[in-house]
């Protein structure tokens, strides 16, 4: 039987998922989007040229690969239409090895319209605690229409007399709060049906029963990686509500989001960035205003890959991460940017929070966002290193404080920690523990 490994990001998403998945697909055969749209922005560095991809999956560049978005994931036409262009246009001759679950719903242009507005008049409000900082892509809406069971799926494309008649009723629900509430113009029906009929008979070669085909592939011995998008703690029961995203980034995500049960899994992944960082507004505990946001924020390069937003950084927040572990059964860990903390003179973690209150050590995630304003964090302060790391393929060969930092690591969170990333090129990897040969 074929393997099932789940990547996943156990932070607030930008952890470096794409660059691991794209390394792990020459020992795979199928990589599956289950689960967000194109507000992900996987960034791949390919013998110094960069790509990034934010509907197709990460791995799809190797010629061995085909590329699968599940039931989970909410599909704009142009934005997936262009992306495969752009591919194409590269040289990675991939339309062929794309595939599109029947059920996977519709973004069109009324959601991304709705996102925008919605987000303009959050802004102008003084509560700010209702203001989520979307990347106004549509998505949340999207994901709306679909549990509202008024979304427009791949499937409804074979039947163009039903679609037309969802599309007339979406229209005047979200034409009567563009007009009435948020004072807009009106969208026009002929315009959303021009994306349709413009991407529909591309959509329609590449549509087909993904869960048929993954049980299958299992069959015959061919393995998948399921790659997460955002980060647990965006996803929408397990994250820091109501900052998070309008889908499930959890491990569970993966089955929901694929149609194939949660049995099937074999391993998962946990991508940890060795630092933190978010984007928009929500709780983060070790956030830096200060020299070192700027050293994470120079050498990282912390501007999100959707949206060009700077992205906020602080230290590695340990219990967010035990939680992160917790929630998704993950198996071991990768860490990812570790040259970025080349040439700090001391490195923290947060070990765990204390009161402000009562001044009571707490190692649990509040369950609440207004619970982590009466919180601050512990930290061990640990040596830094002048060495650089970036590059380095064995481990033997990171600097002792480094060396130190990762074991430190592993030890408080009581799981392996098996690749290590030095760098944005697939190559600048390091494998501990015979990592391929276990995993696949």
């Amino acid at each position: 039987m074929g393997k099932n490994i789940i990547v996943l990001g156990t932070q607030w998403g930008d952890e470096g998922k794409g660059k691991i998945i794209d390394l792990l697909s020459n020992r795979v055969n199928y990589i599956v989007r289950y689960q967000g749209g194109h507000n992900a922005g996987h960034t791949l560095v390919v013998n110094g040229k960069k790509i990034v991809l934010h509907l197709i999956p990460s791995g799809i560049l190797r010629k061995n690969i085909t590329g699968i978005l599940g039931n989970g994931v909410v599909i704009s036409p142009y934005v997936f239409l262009n992306e495969v262009n752009m591919l194409e246009k590269k040289g990675y001759f991939i339309k062929n090895r794309i595939k599109i679950s029947n059920s996977s719903f519709l973004l069109l242009k009324y959601h991304e319209l709705m996102d925008i507005f919605r987000e303009e008049q959050l802004k102008k409000k003084s509560d700010n605690d209702f203001y989520i900082g979307t990347t106004c892509r549509g998505i949340g809406p999207a994901y709306e229409d679909k549990i509202a069971r008024r979304g427009i799926r791949i499937s409804d494309l074979n039947h163009m007399d039903l679609l037309i008649s969802k599309l007339h009723r979406n229209l005047d629900f979200y034409n009567f709060l563009f007009r009435k509430y948020y004072k807009k113009p009106i969208i026009e029906f002929d315009s959303v049906m021009k994306e349709i009929l413009d991407t529909r008979n591309e959509l329609l070669k590449m549509a087909t029963d993904i869960s048929t085909i993954l049980i299958d592939a299992n069959k015959k011995n061919k393995n998948v990686i399921f790659e997460g998008a955002q980060g647990t703690f965006l996803d929408i029961d397990h994250g820091t509500y109501p900052y998070v995203t309008s889908s499930n980034s959890t491990s569970g995500g993966a089955s929901t989001g694929s149609g194939i049960g949660p049995r099937s899994f074999d391993y998962i992944l946990g991508v940890t960035k060795c630092y933190l960082t978010r984007v928009g507004s929500g709780p983060f505990l070790t956030e830096q205003l200060n020299e070192i946001d700027s050293h994470f924020f120079k050498f990282g390069k912390e501007l999100g890959s959707s949206t060009g937003r700077r992205r906020r950084t602080g230290w590695l927040d340990l219990p967010l991460l035990r939680k992160s572990i917790q929630v998704n059964s993950i198996s071991s860990l990768c860490l990812t940017k570790l040259d970025v903390l080349d040439g700090l003179k001391n490195i923290k973690i947060c070990v765990s929070y204390r009161s402000l209150k009562n001044n009571k050590k707490f190692h649990e995630v509040p369950d609440h966002y207004k619970d982590w304003e009466d919180l601050e964090p512990i930290y061990e302060i640990l040596p830094g290193w002048n060495d650089r790391t970036k590059g380095i393929k064995l481990f033997s060969l990171l600097p002792k404080n480094a060396q130190n930092y990762i074991r430190i690591i592993e030890e408080l969170v009581k799981i392996p920690i098996d690749i290590i990333s030095t760098g944005p090129d697939r190559l600048d990897t390091i494998f501990l523990r015979s990592f391929l040969n276990k995993l696949i």
